[in-house]
């Protein structure tokens, strides 16, 4: 399992929380979840971050799409644009009205 490139304490990236602690891989899916864990592409949430509420990361479509923006400048600091391309195959960063 490789470290997290968005956070170096076990701590909610979102609340700072410490306690019911999820590990949120950031580009899911069955391909790109096995891509998250190699890359660390993942951040902790608390459940009501994670899955257990509306404004969970995967039912708050803004809250993903943060997550995936953030990981994406991150990754790219470390690896470039063209790495990240190459792994995800997507490109988060583009036009922020859609």
């Amino acid at each position: 399992m490789a470290k997290s490139i968005m956070q170096t304490d076990k701590e909610c990236y979102v609340t700072h929380s410490r306690i019911n602690l999820h590990k949120h891989h950031i580009f899911y899916g069955t391909a790109n979840r096995k891509k998250s864990e190699k890359w660390g592409c993942w951040v902790y949430l608390t459940a009501e971050y994670h899955n257990m509420s509306g404004h969970g990361v995967h039912f708050d479509k803004e809250l993903d799409l943060r997550l995936k923006r953030e990981c994406q400048e991150r990754f790219e600091a470390l690896y470039g644009h063209d790495t990240f391309m190459m792994v995800f195959n997507k490109n988060y960063l583009g036009d922020v009205d859609g």
